[in-house]
């Protein structure tokens, strides 16, 4: 097999509207607490169907700010997927808080309500919900479960913009929102995140936390350089640079979901019927996905094999990665504070050890995909004889 083809896994779109609104910014003398910021806020809410925008560093950030906002801490416990990246657990860490590890669903790789609800206990003070792959978790009965209990419901949307479940997008379920622009993402400002929530009084607290705890932004001062800081915060803030280019990039979403979206249906044509080889199922009843990667499980003789499978295509140009190498608990740092046991979560691990995710995006040609399946096809029926394996 020969490298012929040169497909990354994932790659910024970037054009010639999104370097000129950056250099309008570098041409001006505002690179921070300008207006841009003010204006990806309302834009993104607008694209989302409403809630409150905060402009953040990161996810994470974005993340962090949730429970400090929320009081949750020391002696509280967190819900959180087994399935997903370390910021999600990282973030309730770095509060104090004791996340609670849940397997999820094997299907879609996200948490359950039922599964959820078994592992409540009297400390249980939030969920973190992660809609896995940018497949929606089924909300309503989360939802219903987190009233009952007086649970706050922190949404870590990562990977899921575009994603909607029964037409209302993802983040506007409960009590905070959490998105992602790191580059490989459906849209990116280079780094940076959004935190959302549908109270007003929410987003204006976290705005506050996330700089500084000053009680003033610059346009509210009537004398320049005064202001009071009332409580403790953070240096979260995300500057005019990547407002700009989260504005220009998100005028493109529409284009952005609709070619993710026909590039997946056409993995699912093609993988649909081969043997011990399935996707992440992204159809999901009133679920429409944000199609973040195309994620495929190896199941029977091909189950111990992704990492040749990975070496195969990868040699092949085509690029690929993991959601996510292996479940948080089994994560070093994870493993020695809380002991994880093999077995404790077979979903998330069987996912985490049998998968590779394919890929999507704006900067696969047309015919890609048919070229990407065609010889994950032929590595399929390599690996199984044993032919070409490097020694």
């Amino acid at each position: 097999m020969t490298g012929t083809l040169h497909i990354p896994f994932a790659r910024p779109w970037i054009t010639d509207e999104d370097r000129h609104a950056v250099l309008e910014v570098l041409n001006g003398h505002i690179l921070t607490h300008g207006p841009q910021c003010k204006s990806f806020e309302q834009e993104f809410a607008a694209f989302l169907g409403g809630g409150h925008c905060v402009s953040v560093s990161s996810c994470m950030a974005a993340l962090h700010l949730s429970y400090l906002h929320f009081g949750i801490g020391p002696g509280d416990e967190v819900i959180v997927p087994a399935q997903t990246h370390a910021a999600t657990a990282h973030a309730v860490e770095w509060v104090g808080a004791t996340p609670v590890f849940v397997d999820c669903d094997s299907r879609t790789g996200n948490l359950t309500a039922s599964a959820i609800d078994a592992a409540l206990t009297s400390r249980t003070k939030a969920i973190s919900v992660v809609h896995f792959a940018g497949i929606p978790c089924d909300m309503p009965p989360i939802v219903d479960l987190a009233q009952r209990h007086n649970l706050r419901i922190i949404e870590d949307c990562a990977i899921a913009l575009g994603a909607r479940h029964r037409g209302r997008h993802v983040g506007l379920f409960g009590d905070a929102g959490c998105f992602s622009f790191y580059p490989v993402k459906h849209m990116t400002t280079g780094e940076g995140g959004m935190f959302i929530s549908r109270y007003e009084d929410v987003s204006q607290a976290v705005a506050k936390l996330r700089a500084f705890g000053v009680d003033r932004t610059h346009s509210e001062r009537t004398v320049p350089g005064m202001y009071d800081v009332p409580s403790l915060g953070l240096n979260y803030r995300m500057s005019e640079i990547q407002a700009a280019l989260g504005r220009s990039q998100l005028r493109r979403m529409s284009a952005v979901l609709t070619q993710r979206a026909s590039q997946f249906e056409r993995y699912r044509k093609l993988v649909d019927g081969l043997p011990q080889i399935r996707l992440i199922d992204t159809d999901v009843a009133e679920c429409q996905s944000s199609h973040y990667c195309a994620s495929v499980v190896f199941e029977g003789e091909y189950a111990g094999k992704r990492n040749e499978m990975v070496e195969r295509l990868n040699t092949a140009g085509i690029g690929t990665s993991i959601y996510y190498p292996q479940p948080v608990p089994r994560m070093t740092y994870y493993r020695n504070k809380y002991g994880f046991v093999s077995n404790d979560y077979p979903r998330a691990e069987h996912i985490s050890d049998h998968s590779v995710a394919l890929p999507l995006g704006m900067h696969l040609a047309d015919g890609d995909v048919d070229r990407i399946v065609a010889i994950m096809k032929r590595s399929l029926t390599e690996t199984a004889s044993g032919k070409g394996r490097t020694q």
